[in-house]
């Protein structure tokens, strides 16, 4: 592959507009920009949880970084797809994974009877926040889609079941650094 970026500026950006893949050029507020960039920040979140991840002392490191990367690269496939309007990377794979991965995890969790808060360990606290970021990046997609009607389903199916994937990852992962969820209090006012 030959060198994609040999000069970092461009200075084209200087007056508030930015190249698509396709050449063109839109605002940088454009929401298809905006939607790209939640997708970019969801990545480099998912990179803070993979080197969390790595440092810990979860046992099965090697599993997780494995699903990890796949994510991370399904998300770069992603914002391909966004960046270049009709264009499509992702395949329907990357959902039945993730399905497969959710049914796996769960297999292993308690049944949630409360609602959980978002905390808990250091990876567990970074899943929820990926979690978090996820879903306002599907919300900036869904955007994008319901103007130009160019995303693919697939798209939005990845982030809609990723943030199924990363709840589910933070109760396996807080468990599998031996702690327990943290727990949402209905009446917590009645403690004061």
């Amino acid at each position: 592959m030959g060198h994609r970026l040999s000069k970092i500026y461009t200075r084209t950006g200087d007056t508030g507009t930015t190249g698509l893949g396709d050449g063109s050029r839109v605002a940088k507020d454009d929401l298809r920009i905006t939607a790209l960039g939640d997708v970019d920040e969801l990545n480099s979140t998912i990179g803070v949880l993979r080197a969390q991840i790595s440092a810990s002392s979860i046992t099965d490191k090697a599993i997780w970084d494995k699903s990890l990367s796949l994510i991370q690269h399904w998300l770069f496939d992603l914002g391909g797809e966004v960046c270049i309007p009709n264009y499509h990377l992702l395949q329907p794979v990357c959902i039945e994974f993730l399905e497969q991965e959710i049914d796996r995890m769960n297999e292993n969790l308690p049944m949630l009877k409360e609602f959980i808060l978002p905390s808990g360990s250091l990876a567990c606290s970074y899943a929820h926040q990926a979690r978090a970021v996820c879903r306002r990046a599907e919300r900036s997609l869904m955007s994008v889609q319901t103007r130009d009607q160019n995303i693919q389903a697939t798209a939005l199916k990845l982030l809609n079941r990723l943030s199924d994937w990363l709840f589910v990852a933070s109760r396996a992962l807080q468990r599998a650094e031996g702690g327990s969820e943290v727990l949402w209090q209905k009446n917590i006012n009645d403690t004061i």
